[in-house]
């Protein structure tokens, strides 16, 4: 009897979690058709899907009056793609915030403007999105969007919608409820609170602006009068350019990535010195932004060849029992020896190649420096400063007068970033890029990198002699093999370097003093 009335209980109980689980869903789809709904009201009121889809570019200029007397300016731009330029200027403050499609940028009246990294590159990256998509087909830009609730705006009731770029920024929308049209918009630029209220509609280019505007950033509030209002009046690409007089000689591109190119194969051989370990974090979601799938894993590192050796040690913050650990010595041990006949094919090759007087070089299939080289074009040099060090900072974007003879050159062609480098120490510092486009393998039969398919990669000149991975990121949309895509946000971070001795005791190169796993090696120098 008792056991009969447990499993009733337990029923009971399961029933009502599927029930609870299935009205959670439900109110989750009736929220996001609601959501859909008030960005379809919207669309139709600032002049429908047709004429917004015709506004390649929006300009907004404007005069402030400040409570205490002063007078100043105010720019907003942007431009398909993904332009975009917010300018302020009063006699106290100084601020621009631009993103010209390859690198954010900023300017605080101090003459020397600065590259963007990071949450503050990527929140005016989704700034451009956001203004430049008029929040038309929202899938295809990778924007997912919630229902939040009800706000007053200027003492009217607006809808607030959360909006979410592919990168995971969000920003606040506000609409008001009797006109559908945008009322305010909240988030965050250059480290700032950024909010812009928005009024007196009127019909510019066949669609809705606003011709007064409330901007507050921070704990100032400054209202602008919008004396001019355009859509598809001409914005040149120098707009959202750093300043000409910022910028510097390029350097001989061909020299300087040839002394990169082989500087790398010298710290390859320094980093078999070193271990370290690496945490990835990685988020896979659903078409609507929600988290399907979240994973923490920590791994223990070393290199052979250039290459990271791994070996996993904890999973979502666990250690892995003996079992799990000693699967896990048995698959590095098996990389190694995989990497040590690649090397030696490797080698013996380059060796043929040179005794026939070839490049070694020639037939390489990785997208190395001459890849690079031919396919993109490289704009906007200037010298900035970077965790300390004086670095070498410019735009690339993909050569559209290069035709691609391989499936590398199209795939980098594809490419758009900024990369900072450090002269002295040849190597990159930092790196940024993304997909302008789809880069289709095989046709899209194999894969389809999605366009705004990004990464970040960062290093650090560790011990005076070798520069070394510190933080990784990538925003992956990506469809394998014809079948449903899937989106993933992946950061890795790298800590706890130390430096070993390299001495070999085995054919596979295992550093002297541990195994497989490189979590006992002998140490020689620990990071400073």
């Amino acid at each position: 009897m008792g056991i009969a009335m447990s499993r009733s209980v337990y029923i009971v109980r399961c029933l009502f979690a599927l029930a609870l689980a299935a009205g959670t869903a439900s109110a989750v789809r009736a929220q996001s058709q609601e959501a859909q709904k008030t960005i379809d009201q919207y669309i139709k009121a600032s002049g429908g899907s047709k004429a917004l889809s015709r506004a390649k570019t929006v300009s907004l200029q404007g005069t402030i009056a400040t409570a205490n007397g002063t007078f100043g300016t105010f720019t907003l731009d942007s431009k398909l793609p993904n332009r975009y330029y917010s300018e302020l200027i009063l006699s106290d403050k100084h601020v621009i915030e631009a993103y010209n499609g390859k690198s954010a940028w900023h300017d605080d009246g101090s003459g020397s403007p600065s590259t963007f990294t990071g949450d503050e590159s990527l929140k005016l990256q989704a700034a451009a999105l956001i203004a430049n998509s008029h929040l038309l087909n929202l899938k295809k830009n990778k924007i997912t969007i919630s229902l939040i609730g009800h706000a007053l705006i200027n003492g009217k009731d607006a809808v607030e919608i959360e909006v979410t770029s592919s990168s995971g920024v969000k920003r606040q929308l506000f609409f008001d409820s009797q006109s559908h049209l945008l009322a305010r918009e909240s988030g965050e630029l250059g480290g700032t609170a950024e909010e812009l209220t928005y009024s007196d509609y009127r019909a510019e280019g066949g669609i809705q602006l606003p011709h007064k505007l409330t901007l507050r950033r921070g704990s100032d509030t400054y209202d602008v009068n919008l004396t001019q209002t355009a859509v598809n009046s001409v914005i040149g690409e120098r707009v959202f350019d750093l300043p000409v007089k910022s910028q510097v000689h390029l350097p001989d591109l061909k020299a300087l990535f040839k002394e990169i190119d082989e500087n790398q194969k010298a710290v390859d051989k320094i980093k078999e010195d070193y271990a370290g370990t690496r945490v990835e974090e990685t988020t896979e979601l659903e078409s609507d932004g929600r988290v399907k799938k979240h994973e923490v894993n920590e791994f223990t590192f070393f290199y052979f060849d250039g290459e990271e050796v791994s070996t996993l040690v904890k999973k979502d913050g666990k250690s892995l029992t003996d079992s799990e650990a000693k699967k896990e010595a048995d698959n590095t041990q098996k990389r190694l020896e995989v990497l040590e006949k690649q090397k030696a094919k490797k080698d013996a090759k380059e060796e043929k190649a040179k005794e026939q007087g070839k490049d070694p070089q020639s037939d390489k299939q990785d997208p190395g420096i001459e890849t690079f080289l031919r396919t993109s074009q490289f704009v906007n040099p200037r010298r900035e400063r970077f965790r300390g060090q004086d670095v070498l900072v410019f735009d690339f974007e993909g050569n559209p007068e290069f035709k691609p003879g391989n499936l590398v050159e199209k795939i980098v062609q594809k490419l758009a970033g900024v990369v900072w480098i450090d002269e002295k120490a040849h190597d990159v510092a930092r790196l940024e890029a993304y997909f302008v486009s789809d880069a289709k393998i095989a046709g899209g039969l194999l894969a389809n990198l999605q366009k705004g398919t990004g990464f970040v990669y960062e290093q650090a000149y560790l011990n005076n002699e070798v520069w070394l991975p510190t933080y990784a990121e990538a925003h992956v949309g990506a469809r394998v093999l014809l079948v449903k895509g899937f989106r993933v946000n992946a950061v890795v971070r790298y800590s706890d370097y130390k430096k070993y001795h390299v001495e070999t005791t085995s054919a596979v190169g295992v550093p002297k003093g541990q195994d497989a796993s490189p979590q006992h090696p002998t140490e020689s120098k620990p990071q400073p």
